[in-house]
């Protein structure tokens, strides 16, 4: 399907076509694709076969339009059940009533990398529920635009080398909770986090949990916590391995720094920042440019290991813009998702999981005319399918944002919710992203 902006933005059956959904024409605005019914997403019905198969219907809509926020439907997470978010919503009552933590993981590419919408989700959950600390974050910029909101980070990053897979990519490694990893031999490399200075939550951390690994040569680093050196920490041993280095502090705004002592390498995966308190810790775990598949790189028992250690009682897989770009066969992209599925369930058996699916990437085809990606609609339809079968909730991003082709829209909006690029969001519109993931991931929680 091919659009010029002169055209009313009339959309017709691609979205049919590609997700099994019938859809209405609308000018300007898609009123279409969702299920207003009030039913379950997923329609189980009997065929001639006699065997059961599944019907998408579409997401729920959970909120009605709101006037401030001319774009970006408040659809609820698809699944099975309506269950999906059940271990979720059990670890935020317990947080609520003062007995226990929160802990999510959201894994992604430059969507969450950002922490654009992961950032005020975190922010929205801990206000409510209460501020267990920032979560898992990198001391060393891995690439310019890393940021977690809320965070300082100051490092002298030419001095380290930072290394994630890539397209081309195919030997596992020590890759670690994050998908990337910081290691230098050199003296001197250092990196920081601070605490943030104001806001509504994120101004303490009563406990710092150093991710590193050890390794034949390693080398030493040392901890430094405001000001005070607390620890030289060697990682050389006889076999690569997780280390941790731990450290408690008074509750309250604190700095920790990192600095290398130049006699070996070390390789740092992260710095875990929280507070021995009720709350919410969300982790965002986002590197631009990546793939789902990317997971089945990461060396398997630190994998496991470390997301263990994380305790997470919801973990998040956001992939599929990049992918659609792509040429693998969608038959071999199914099998990886469920590869990688399965490898966060036997990490997290106990916690709710959710696919989020691609959002709208629109192909310029020529001066102010577009036309949709056939392959975003068959990463949708695959999603839809491993979520509902792995017991995961799904969310549909471009759903959320009306249709196919709804970024043109978005980018030419006056504010802007999409980006130039036709790929991203602007700040806009990843706020509005946050507001309706948030009110999708509490709903049904007071049930």
């Amino acid at each position: 399907m091919a659009m010029g902006l002169g055209s009313g933005f009339l959309w017709t059956c691609a979205y049919e076509s590609a997700t099994g959904q019938p859809r209405e024409s609308h000018s300007g605005r898609i009123a279409a694709a969702m299920n207003t019914s009030g039913t379950e997403s997923p329609v189980v019905s009997s065929s001639r076969s006699g065997q059961r198969t599944t019907t998408r219907i579409g997401p729920r809509l959970i909120s009605d339009a709101d006037p401030e926020h001319p774009y970006g439907w408040g659809i609820a997470i698809e699944d099975r059940d309506r269950r999906s978010m059940r271990a979720f919503h059990h670890a935020l009552r317990r947080a609520e009533q003062g007995k226990g933590q929160a802990r999510l993981v959201f894994y992604g590419a430059s969507h969450v990398a950002s922490d654009s919408f992961t950032g005020p989700i975190r922010e929205k959950l801990q206000q409510r529920f209460g501020d267990a600390g920032h979560g898992f974050v990198l001391p060393v910029h891995p690439w310019p635009s890393y940021r977690h909101r809320g965070v300082k980070i100051d490092s002298n990053h030419r001095r380290w080398n930072a290394t994630r897979v890539r397209a081309v990519s195919s030997a596992t490694d020590f890759f670690g909770l994050a998908g990337v990893f910081v290691e230098t031999s050199k003296s001197g490399a250092r990196g920081a986090l601070r605490t943030a200075e104001k806001g509504p939550v994120g101004q303490h951390v009563e406990l710092f949990d150093v991710f590193y690994l050890k390794q034949p040569k390693g080398g030493d680093f040392s901890v430094v916590i405001d000001g005070e050196r607390r620890a030289t920490i060697p990682t050389r041993a006889n076999d690569s391995q997780p280390g941790y280095a731990t450290f408690r502090v008074p509750d309250g705004p604190h700095e920790l720094e990192v600095r290398t002592s130049g006699n070996g390498k070390v390789r740092l995966f992260g710095v875990a920042m929280e507070r021995d308190r009720p709350g919410v810790i969300l982790d965002t775990l986002g590197i631009n440019g990546s793939r789902v598949r990317y997971h089945l790189l990461w060396e398997e028992r630190l994998y496991v290991e470390h997301l263990r250690r994380r305790s997470p009682d919801l973990v998040v897989l956001a992939y599929g813009t990049n992918e659609s770009g792509d040429d693998t066969p969608i038959s071999l992209y199914e099998s990886r998702l469920r590869e990688v599925v399965a490898r966060v369930k036997n990490a997290a058996p106990r916690a709710s999981c959710l696919l989020i699916g691609p959002s709208d990437r629109p192909m310029k085809m020529g001066p102010r005319e577009y036309q949709d990606r056939p392959r975003t609609g068959q990463l949708i339809s695959v999603q839809h399918r491993v979520a509902l079968d792995t017991g995961c909730g799904f969310f549909d991003l471009v759903a959320f944002q009306g249709g196919p082709l709804s970024m043109v829209e978005w980018a030419a909006a006056d504010p802007a919710y999409g980006s130039r690029d036709h790929i991203h969001f602007t700040r806009r519109g990843y706020r509005r992203l946050a507001d309706v993931l948030y009110d999708a991931l509490l709903e049904g929680y007071s049930d």
